[in-house]
């Protein structure tokens, strides 16, 4: 009988190749065990064909595999037999690929497969764990320091929209896929000196997505050491606990400050008059529609009117010096929040943990395993 199985799934996978994506489906839905070597043996011979599987079923197979708690032996199954450099070359491509001068500790396919099994099982930040380093390949450079990889974050969001003409996602799961690669290094960033405002700026830029990027950035944390491990996740959930308290303390107060009108009026030599609450209402418009934040200082409300030139008669030299103090009350950027960072999210040094020159003189400079 076992002599006689090849014989049928070299018949199912020459009618169908996307069985070979189900028996990766059935590694990681099971229990990891790789099925008999003549199996693997005919996988590797026919991977080929899939390239011209259809997008659709070979997406849906993928994805099934994705959802399992074995991934990782299933993903390495595909590695084996050929399989992935056939759909994804640009996973294929970080099997090896150095993190470290002079080490091979944990490559990113390593570090890859260990963040997909640790992701929590919702297709869309599976898919993104799954690609989430793939920028790093070509963004790899050497110098002194270390290893770098500067941008790879958004490199890899780019390269996300190749590969998803591959396979067939609606318009809403590229665009949260694309999302969380490019931002996956936001929480990095995080620390308790970040003001309200910047927790509440960014929450805002991360919309809709909040709860699947801090998941991702959970999972993304692969350090054996226990109290490294720990600290990373503690200033996720700080982050995420942060978030909460303000959103739920905004939900109580109103969009502006109380004191806004008579600063409007002393700023711009106005009388009480309907323009004023017509002035505030704007305002109030603007922080709904997420272009201002909500419950800053007087002049930063000041300064918004200034710049839109909404004052009728406006002198010169009031509209500058609106301007001025609004800047002046401006914070200092914050690491991945700053809205005028061309890259949001992404340190000068390209922020690789492992081999990062950002990282503070008196951490630990033997620990391999930081998070990437």
């Amino acid at each position: 009988m076992a002599e006689q199985l090849p014989d049928r799934m070299r018949g199912l996978v020459e009618a169908d190749p996307v069985v070979l994506l189900e028996i990766a489906g059935a590694i990681a839905n099971q229990d990891g065990h790789w099925p008999a070597d003549r199996v693997t043996d005919l996988a590797a011979a026919n991977a080929g064909r899939l390239a011209d599987a259809d997008p659709a079923r070979l997406r849906g197979a993928l994805e099934s595999m994705l959802m399992g708690r074995e991934i990782d032996a299933a993903l390495e199954w595909l590695r084996q037999t050929t399989i992935l450099p056939v759909l994804f070359p640009e996973l294929s491509a970080t099997v090896d690929l150095v993190q470290e001068t002079g080490r091979q500790h944990k490559d990113v396919w390593a570090h890859t497969k260990q963040v997909v099994k640790q992701t929590v099982r919702r297709p869309l930040v599976r898919w993104a764990a799954l690609l989430h380093d793939i920028g790093k390949v070509p963004t790899r450079t050497f110098t002194e320091d270390g290893v770098h990889f500067h941008g790879h974050a958004e490199v890899g969001a780019r390269m996300f929209d190749r590969v998803q003409q591959r396979l067939q996602f609606a318009r809403d799961e590229r665009q949260t896929i694309r999302f969380l690669i490019k931002h996956h290094l936001r929480t990095n960033q995080y620390s308790e000196q970040w003001t309200d405002s910047a927790v509440r700026r960014f929450h805002r830029e991360m919309g809709p997505y909040m709860t699947d990027l801090l998941d991702l950035s959970r999972a993304d944390i692969t350090s054996k050491r226990p109290g490294r491990r720990k600290a990373l996740l503690e200033q996720i959930s700080a982050l995420a606990d942060r978030v909460q308290v303000l959103a739920e303390h905004d939900a109580k107060l109103p969009p502006l400050p109380s004191g806004v009108g008579n600063a409007i009026m002393d700023a711009f030599q106005l009388p009480p008059s309907r323009l004023i609450g017509d002035l505030k209402r704007h305002l109030e418009a603007a922080i709904e529609r997420g272009e201002l934040e909500p419950r800053r200082e007087d002049a930063y409300y000041v300064a918004h009117l200034a710049r839109g030139e909404l004052i009728p008669n406006l002198t010169p030299e009031l509209r500058a010096a609106a301007i001025a103090a609004g800047d002046d009350s401006l914070e200092g950027p914050h690491k991945g929040v700053d809205p005028d960072d061309p890259t949001p999210g992404v340190l000068a040094c390209g922020h690789d943990p492992e081999n990062d020159p950002c990282v503070h003189r008196d951490a630990d400079p033997d620990d391999p395993e930081l998070r990437r």
